[in-house]
């Protein structure tokens, strides 16, 4: 079922822990509504994809330079009244409030929920990603769960891709009826 125009929100971010889903569910929620996708991981510096395949965590420091890029995305969009679904981890709520400011208007958070089993399973069959699988614990510990925050839809990760892109589809149009959206 595709969103309303009137009530899609101008900018998407599908957030979540590595593992989780975001670039699938992502391309799947801008290929049902006709809004271009943007992968969030191809935005990092090149210093931070080192660090991660070397496993090592990135810090606040390291990703705000790449929260600001994304920012920038997503403003470009809006200034062009264009949609956008764009993938960002987003794990913390001042990460979330950046990408909101950057907005400067209505702005949702698909955020993709999953046990550490299941996350851990899909990252270790992962080819050929930077992100190795022994930085899962990290970023579960750097996420700060979304629930409550305004304009947030969560879908559980362990069913098709196709039941979560539609779960996330029907989240959006239903916070979107409700006036859900917020810049921040």
């Amino acid at each position: 079922m595709e969103l309303e125009k009137e009530a899609l929100p101008l900018a998407v971010v599908v957030m979540g822990v590595s593992g989780c889903g975001k670039s699938s569910v992502g391309a799947g929620i801008a290929a049902r509504n006709s809004m271009p996708f943007l992968e969030g991981d191809q935005l990092h510096p090149a210093r931070n994809v080192e660090k991660m395949a070397k496993g090592i965590p990135l810090t606040d420091a390291d990703r705000l330079p790449w929260l600001d890029r994304i920012g920038e995305e997503i403003k470009t969009a809006q200034q062009a009244s264009q949609g956008l679904v764009i993938s960002c981890s987003a794990l913390k709520r001042t990460y979330r409030d950046r990408l909101r400011q950057a907005a400067g208007g209505r702005l949702a958070f698909v955020f993709l929920e999953g046990t550490r089993d299941l996350l851990l399973s899909r990252m270790q069959a992962r080819q050929g990603h930077f992100m190795p699988a022994s930085l899962l614990d990290s970023q579960l510990q750097t996420l700060e769960s979304p629930t409550g925050e305004a304009g947030v839809v969560t879908v559980a990760i362990d069913m098709a891709l196709d039941d979560m892109v539609a779960l996330a589809c029907e989240g959006l149009r239903s916070a979107a009826v409700k006036g859900g959206f917020h810049a921040g």
